[in-house]
């Protein structure tokens, strides 16, 4: 029960991640106001690493900045540790 709910959170985050890398990328293009580094970090960082870094390989945004390679590749790597640990603990 407990890990399906954090599934799905992580799931939730990750998608919401993924649309804000994309806003982002189109606000980028057409020159208008972005979405501030910190939030989209602290969105792949707090739970949507997999939108994040999906979101990094399919529009190719802020692939030039090591710093969002590194933050959304420790946070799949903790994410999935938490869910390995979750699901090996309740199932």
């Amino acid at each position: 029960m407990l890990f399906n709910i954090f599934l799905m959170c992580f799931g939730a985050i990750s998608l919401v991640t993924f649309f804000l890398y994309v806003i982002d990328k189109i606000k980028a293009k057409l020159g208008a106001w972005r979405i501030p580094e910190s939030v989209l970090l602290s969105f792949s960082l707090l739970g949507g690493a997999v939108g994040g870094y999906l979101a990094m390989l399919t529009v190719r945004h802020k692939t030039r900045h090591w710093y969002f390679t590194a933050v959304n590749l420790f946070g799949l790597i903790y994410q999935l540790g938490l869910l390995i640990f979750l699901f090996i603990k309740f199932f």
